[in-house]
């Protein structure tokens, strides 16, 4: 049960802007959005700090960011409304899916530059920073705007993780649930 009750419609013309905008038509406002939405200055913070939009990545590279980075977190509801909303525009399959929540960064089913990024999240997860061996690799594969881009992803859904979880967000009923771990892992 969320430890916050989440603001109610109607929403202030920033707020209601804002989920316009975000929000594909006949979709409610996502849980997240309505609760930070009961006090509108953080929520225009969080807003602000958006990076859904065209960048220096791909959108595959950005939900894989986004993607491993929640996961890792253990964020069910954040990594849920992604693979909903975007795992299939970013050409993921289920056991892309379910390695992004299960596997090892170095999985054959991602690319090598794929690879560098997951790794480059479990880094950061991990020990809060890139040691010079995977940087190297990273800059060799990626603009250093991308590089920056990428260390502002994992942060920011490292934050939006820890609102997700400590908040107890119920799950979204349209969002898909974290995948079963693969046989091998469910008995070990």
């Amino acid at each position: 049960m969320a430890r916050i009750v989440p603001a109610q419609a109607p929403y202030t013309d920033a707020v209601r802007g804002f989920l316009e905008r975000t929000m594909p038509p006949g979709i409610p406002p996502l849980v997240l959005f309505t609760t930070l939405a009961r006090d509108e200055r953080l929520f225009g913070r969080f807003s602000a700090a958006a990076l859904l939009d065209r960048g220096h990545l791909t959108l595959r590279q950005r939900e894989l960011v986004i993607g491993r980075t929640t996961a890792r977190c253990a964020s069910e509801y954040e990594w849920g409304v992604h693979a909903t909303f975007f795992g299939a525009r970013a050409g993921f399959d289920e056991a892309q899916l379910s390695a992004l929540v299960h596997g090892t960064s170095d999985a054959t089913i991602w690319s090598h530059d794929e690879r560098t990024l997951l790794r480059v999240c479990d880094s950061l997860h991990e020990r809060v920073d890139i040691d010079d061996a995977l940087w190297a690799e990273l800059r060799a594969a990626y603009a250093e705007e991308a590089i920056i881009e990428v260390l502002m992803l994992a942060g920011f859904y490292r934050t939006v993780s820890y609102l997700t979880n400590a908040l107890r967000l119920d799950l979204e009923p349209t969002a898909m649930r974290f995948p079963g771990a693969p046989a091998h892992e469910a008995h070990a």
